[in-house]
């Protein structure tokens, strides 16, 4: 009978002893529960030491209801106007107004307003309007208004308002405002406003508006910048970079890998009539980006336009190269705006291009190709022609 006085005092406790003391009488043969699992019963509680449990080290506690709880074991419900603190084991469903905390295991259900706070492995739902921390493995969803931090293993679903933090292997879907990083290996899909990061191998998608990098990527990498080391899938973004091997694609307007070889243009053409680029080119692919200067006859006032091309070459002969591509031309007229031209145009060009290598730093080269310019606000063709360029490329092919 002195374990259960520990209940409390009080008419109401009282009562509960009663109970469960007549309930044990009624079932003399049932096996002796372990300290561990020992129902402890309910934890009224206005301050940790202000409670009907205050001191209590064994057993769980099935009903917590307070301002601010502390316990040993909670299998059952507990609310809390701040927030509780359980020593080992929660199962169950935990809401704290400010934060919950849980020195080991957690299953079930967490919600606090700032932040909760597991010790081990957590499994089940947690939702915390600032920052969830899991100190081992995490299983199922988490949901964090600014960050949720897991030491070990993330699987299922991860929610965080600003940046979420996997120490080591992490699968299922990830999705931050800001950034994704995992320590480890990832299987799934991360999607992130800023940067998604896998410190290892990557299995599935990363999406982000800015940067994905990743050591291995087996899947897609879609962002303003995608890094891999090595790449087997497909890389889409404005910049794509690789460091060992790719097996798969690589779509964007500057294209890096370790064969890539970077070479300075300088050509003139009846379009744009002096025009200086930089080629990225691969063994059979290449991206051009470049400017140009005037766009419309030496007459006129100065006009000024930026152009990008991407393309494939094939080897003829010895030094003789083939190579066609397609371009995007903006160009801005400045002034000429005043003598009725546009104020701005943009180009959809085709070119076929021989190359020369006179040299192996330096080839010279001839283009022949048709064009269409086209104003922004309006439909139909400004003007259209042929295309005629030629010129110098610098630096080793």
């Amino acid at each position: 009978m002195e374990r259960l006085r520990k209940i409390g005092i009080g008419m109401w406790c009282l009562f509960i002893a009663a109970t469960l003391s007549a309930e044990n009488a009624m079932s003399p043969v049932a096996p002796q529960e372990s300290p561990k699992d020992t129902s402890s019963g309910i934890n009224f509680s206005l301050w940790k030491n202000v409670a009907t449990q205050p001191t209590l080290t064994t057993g769980y506690t099935w009903l917590n209801v307070g301002a601010l709880s502390s316990m040993n074991r909670l299998k059952g419900f507990g609310l809390n106007i701040l927030g509780a603190t359980v020593r080992t084991n929660m199962s169950g469903v935990q809401i704290g107004g400010i934060s919950n905390m849980v020195g080991e295991q957690m299953k079930g259900f967490q919600f606090a307003g700032i932040s909760n706070m597991v010790g081990e492995n957590m499994r089940g739902v947690t939702f915390s309007g600032l920052t969830t921390i899991v100190g081992d493995g995490a299983s199922g969803l988490i949901v964090s208004g600014a960050t949720g931090i897991v030491g070990n293993a993330a699987h299922g679903m991860v929610l965080n308002g600003i940046m979420g933090i996997t120490c080591s292997n992490a699968a299922g879907l990830h999705l931050s405002g800001i950034a994704n990083v995992t320590g480890d290996s990832f299987r799934g899909m991360e999607l992130a406003a800023g940067v998604n990061i896998a410190a290892r191998n990557m299995y599935g998608v990363q999406l982000a508006a800015l940067t994905n990098i990743a050591d291995s990527i087996r899947g897609a990498q879609i962002g303003l910048v995608n890094v891999a080391s090595s790449a087997k899938g497909l890389q889409l973004g404005l910049i794509n970079i690789y460091d060992r091997e790719m097996d798969g694609v690589q779509l964007g307007l500057v294209n890096v890998g370790p064969s890539t070889r970077v070479q300075f243009m300088m050509f003139g053409g009846n379009v744009s009539k002096f025009n200086l680029g930089v080629r990225f080119k691969g063994h059979t692919c290449y991206t051009i980006l470049g400017l140009g200067a005037p766009h419309f006859p030496l007459s006129d006032k100065f006009s000024a336009s930026a152009f990008y091309r991407a393309g494939l070459e094939k080897k003829l002969f010895s030094q003789l190269y083939l190579s066609g591509d397609m371009g995007f031309r903006h160009t801005e007229t400045f002034k000429n705006k005043d003598i009725g031209r546009p104020k701005r145009l943009y180009s959809l060009e085709l070119r076929a291009n021989l190359e020369y290598r006179l040299l192996p730093a330096m080839g010279v080269f001839f283009t022949a190709g048709y064009g269409w310019d086209r104003q922004y606000n309006y439909g139909g063709n400004y003007d259209k022609g042929v295309i005629l360029e030629g010129g110098l490329v610098l630096f080793k092919y």
